[in-house]
């Protein structure tokens, strides 16, 4: 019998509304906290800082919430991206263990980062915004707010992260060409930046940086709002029509997963290929894995410790619960930029503690080794945060080659890497080398926060 290559979902099909997993959780995520009262923070209190329609969707417990029309029909531009049965990478790795990857690197970003930021400038627009700041870290995000916000009309200043500024020039010029700013951070554009170039004036960078500029433009300019391109709920929720798409799509294969598999920086690309089947596991018993592929030079989630952190460097955001490496912490310059964050959002942070999903953490060179052998066996380049879910998807069908089992393997093909390949032209030339985070380091972070979880 012939394997079916691609698995295509008619148009027709496309998910209506979001699914937010916060109304199947036992434990709900602890609240947000104001950095000032140390309060759990008011819908009111974010207003100032996103668009009312998102800061809704943040405080949601509703199941479902509808896409809006408008933005249904731009999601049309490259949804629904296909399923793809990697039959390339099973014959290479010699497995019984069927894998499937969700390919969005089929939008024209190259990534899923457009499926927040489309409704996110959407939500701006309708309210009369005229003037959105963000911050990037590869880039991914960046491109795909600039898009957006050329649709909607609105002025778009991205603030990214120094060391993918120099090491992704193409990011930068992706995203002038859809008419953003790009100023790489720590800059001096802000007084964030400035005090922190004060103290560190040789760093590369870091996203908590870059938050802290990205916030402090918005909330010292009229007219203005921030976006945020992971870790926040209502990121998260935008994300699952990947999910939601993949669960009809793997229906329409008579298949289900064992294992789903999705790259980790702040959550948004793993939440969205995972929460859509974790409901299953929630509500009907199915006893499917989730595992969270993160980079050993940033490992919040199998290293950190569940605390109450800001969001950004400087700490001007709210207080989140979250697993962290603190908010002081600088990763290392590894390729992986969308990965180099220091927390997770609340809601994977919650699912975590509560053993509903799993990670783990995946050397730079085994990432590479893995996305090498993906484009040799699948012909898709990938992006290198991507390769941390194909490294573990590896993992995971070479165990089952071990013990013989067939194994139903689902992961997020979350980018391509066309844009990246300074990256793959440092590996070839050995030139990458892995970073593990000392105890130490990590320890000394950690203690700096104040005990609030």
């Amino acid at each position: 019998m012939k394997t079916t290559k691609k698995i295509q979902l008619p148009e027709s099909e496309m998910p209506k509304a979001w699914y937010n997993i916060i109304a199947d959780m036992k434990n709900q995520p602890l609240p947000m906290l104001n950095p000032g009262t140390k309060q759990p923070l008011k819908p009111e209190e974010m207003e100032g800082l996103f668009a009312k329609g998102l800061v809704e969707q943040e405080f949601s417990k509703e199941r479902y919430i509808e896409i809006p029309d408008e933005v249904w029909q731009l999601y049309k531009i490259y949804r629904p991206s296909p399923l793809v049965r990697a039959s390339g990478l099973e014959k290479a790795l010699d497995t019984p263990a069927k894998i499937y990857f969700k390919n969005e690197s089929v939008s024209p970003v190259g990534s899923h980062k457009l499926n927040s930021a489309i409704p996110q400038a959407y939500y701006n627009k309708i309210q009369g915004i005229k003037h959105i700041t963000t911050e990037t870290g590869a880039g991914q995000w960046g491109s795909a707010m600039s898009i957006a916000c050329k649709h909607f009309g609105l002025d778009l200043q991205v603030y990214m992260v120094k060391v993918s500024y120099d090491q992704k020039p193409y990011r930068k010029f992706v995203m002038q060409t859809y008419g953003a700013e790009v100023i790489p951070s720590p800059s001096t554009r802000t007084a964030a930046g400035r005090s922190y170039l004060e103290k560190h004036p040789n760093s590369p960078g870091s996203l908590g940086v870059a938050i802290s500029e990205a916030v402090e433009a918005a909330v010292t300019h009229p007219d203005t709002r921030y976006t945020l391109g992971s870790v926040l709920n209502h990121v998260i929720l935008h994300q699952t029509i990947i999910g939601l798409e993949a669960e009809k799509q793997l229906e329409m294969a008579g298949d289900y997963p064992d294992v789903v598999i999705g790259c980790f920086g702040g959550g948004s690309n793993f939440s969205g290929i995972t929460f859509p089947f974790l409901r299953h596991n929630l509500v009907d018993g199915k006893t499917t894995r989730f595992i969270a592929a993160e980079p050993a030079s940033c490992p919040k989630l199998t290293r950190g410790k569940f605390e109450y952190d800001f969001g950004d460097t400087i700490g001007m955001t709210p207080l989140i619960p979250m697993f962290t490496l603190g908010h002081d912490f600088e990763p290392a310059a590894i390729h992986a930029g969308g990965l180099r964050y220091h927390g997770a959002g609340s809601i994977v942070s919650q699912l975590l503690k509560d053993g509903l999903i799993e990670a783990q953490a995946v050397k730079q060179l085994d990432t590479f080794d893995a996305g090498v052998l993906f484009a040799r066996s699948e012909g898709i380049i990938p992006a290198p945060e991507s390769t941390h879910a194909i490294a573990v998807a590896i993992r995971e069908a070479l165990k089952a080659k071990e013990e013989g089992k067939e194994k139903t393997i689902l992961f997020n093909l979350s980018g391509h890497g066309l844009i990246d390949m300074a990256a793959y032209d440092n590996y070839f030339a050995g030139k990458l080398t892995n970073f593990e985070v000392p105890d130490a380091s990590i320890e000394d972070n950690i203690a700096k926060l104040e005990k609030l979880a």
